[in-house]
């Protein structure tokens, strides 16, 4: 795994080196949940522009909401029945709310495994905690599944729009005490982490200062959330005295509106902030970190986040011509960036699912076997660190941000032999609810993956060109074939002819064969340091 810095000196010119397997899986597995076979067949046969331009091309539909599965003789949803969705439905109760968040994250994880050939959902990951909100803060579901479709909706729009929509969210307002602020005692919560965190951030030239923070936290007074969950403005509650900000940003004055048009000092606070070059960096840096590489040098700040930061600012904030920019340059693409990331939780598992494809029963017709899967999968990702839709705190999980580490805070003692137990598990038992069951069919896999798996060589590289980014010493490769699909023995049929008898007559003994060799080498390969690399 990389411990140290890495930087390349190649720039943001369009990559025009050789689009292989290779470079296509790389692409995916950065923009996506891992790739399925067919994934990369179908992307690698456009090229690198064309690719990117696919993946960034967003539908305007979003996935249909999450039903009710919780209710049973024990607890009954007073206002919604089962098999329908609750999200916009405004409950007070306790218990509802903590059902309905639970069927969030279960419907969430149907929608990673079964997302679209686009970079939506990986991308409302990113800005899901960016903007981080914890659902057991909120509390209310709707609240935070409403929150998150703003994400998932402007995703690669309008940054600014988004700062916007997310300031004025009742998710966010509750999260960080917004519909408490009033001109009595303005909460300095939202004002700080506004630009702390969702803004200017900390780097660099972002020199704002204490009282900008107090300053901020006025003009955003008045902001509260109403009986039916919708944000309104209350002018009573608005502090309209003029607010005066710091040098930092050009002594600005903010002045004070009474009535109605106190709410529009919530757009002279973000139109002011904006004007700071800060904010495109700041951005950029964090969106380099999530699908390059954390290690940000003087080289990478002059040369990649730099000119990303004027084609941000160029373009009025508008995140699509931005990513295009960096997923086709030839700075992406260089060896060095290809399997350096370690997989975050919801990487390991929601690519596992896809790689293998794992078939789930259908979210919407057979949604409480589906749920019910699903949600083994969610408690996976809470074993692994990464509990969705509730990072620690308002910075997010801190792998995506904490230096020096970064991405390696993802791996410790006890977070990566559960790794390892998870796809140890979906080998050998996998998961039963009712009639269906989830796990890894080896052979129809070894199918997928290798044009002629009765050749083990060919096999073998098969998998660790599928299953794995980074080079593999050919003689561990050889040691593998030897122990596992030879069982020892020095010449190659004795795997060919185990696989062809299978193949010709497929009996429980001759399929027991050929499984259990590949059930032991998929689980070599997947406990290999290498496989918790993208």
């Amino acid at each position: 795994m990389p411990t140290s810095p890495q930087s390349s000196k190649l720039g943001l010119n369009t990559y025009s080196g050789p689009w292989l397997a290779l470079q296509t899986k790389h692409l995916l597995n950065r923009t996506m949940f891992g790739a399925k076979v067919a994934d990369i067949g179908y992307f690698k046969t456009k090229g690198v522009v064309a690719s990117v331009d696919e993946l960034l091309n967003v539908p305007t539909t979003l996935p249909a909401p999450p039903l009710n599965d919780y209710n049973t003789t024990t607890y009954t949803d007073p206002n919604v029945p089962i098999g329908k969705t609750w999200v916009n439905d405004v409950s007070l109760d306790g218990t509802a709310n903590s059902y309905r968040t639970a069927t969030y994250k279960k419907w969430l994880l149907s929608i990673w495994v079964g997302q679209e050939k686009n970079i939506r959902e990986k991308l409302t990951l990113f800005w899901s905690n960016h903007f981080g909100t914890e659902s057991d803060t909120i509390v209310y579901a709707s609240m935070t599944y409403n929150h998150h479709q703003i994400l998932r909706a402007n995703c690669v729009g309008n940054f600014k729009q988004m700062v916007r929509a997310v300031t004025t969210d009742p998710g966010m307002l509750r999260y960080l005490n917004g519909y408490l602020s009033t001109k009595s005692a303005p909460d300095e919560n939202y004002g700080r982490e506004l630009q702390e965190l969702f803004t200017v951030g900390k780097e660099g030239g972002a020199k704002y200062t204490e009282d900008d923070v107090k300053n901020a936290a006025k003009a955003l007074t008045g902001w509260k959330i109403d009986a039916t969950f919708n944000a309104v403005f209350d002018s009573t509650r608005h502090d309209t005295t003029n607010k005066t900000f710091s040098a930092f940003y050009g002594n600005t004055v903010i002045a004070g509106r009474a009535g109605a048009n106190g709410a529009i000092e919530t757009d002279d606070l973000l139109n002011m902030i904006f004007q700071k070059s800060e904010v495109a960096k700041f951005i950029c840096r964090k969106l380099y970190r999530y699908f390059v590489y954390y290690y940000i040098d003087d080289n990478v700040e002059t040369n990649i986040i730099t000119p990303l930061a004027n084609v941000f600012i160029a373009n009025n904030f508008e995140i699509k011509p931005v990513l295009k920019l960096l997923l086709q340059s030839e700075h992406f693409y260089d060896s060095l960036y290809i399997g350096c990331q370690i997989k975050s939780p919801i990487d390991h598992v929601v690519s596992f699912l896809r790689q293998y494809e794992i078939a789930f029963p259908d979210a919407v017709v057979n949604y409480l076997d589906a749920y019910a899967l699903y949600n083994n999968m969610v408690g996976q990702l809470n074993g692994m660190g990464q509990s969705p839709v509730d990072p620690p705190n308002v910075a997010g999980w801190p792998a995506y941000y904490q230096a020096p580490d970064y991405n390696e805070l993802w791996i410790n003692a006890d977070t990566l032999p559960k790794r390892n137990k998870f796809t140890d598990l979906m080998i050998e038992t996998g998961y039963t609810k009712t009639s269906n069951k989830i796990i890894v069919n080896t052979v129809q896999f070894a199918k997928t993956v290798c044009t002629n798996p009765a050749d083990p060589n060919l096999l073998i590289d098969s998998l660790f060109a599928f299953l794995v980014s980074t080079d593999i010493d050919p003689s561990l490769k050889n040691t593998l074939k030897v122990q596992l699909l030879l069982t020892g023995q020095t010449s190659d049929y004795y795997w060919t002819d185990a696989w062809n008898l299978y193949i010709s007559t497929p009996t429980t003994i001759n399929y027991n064969t050929v499984n259990n060799r590949l059930k032991a080498l998929l689980k070599y390969i997947m406990n290999l340091p290498d496989y918790q690399l993208q």
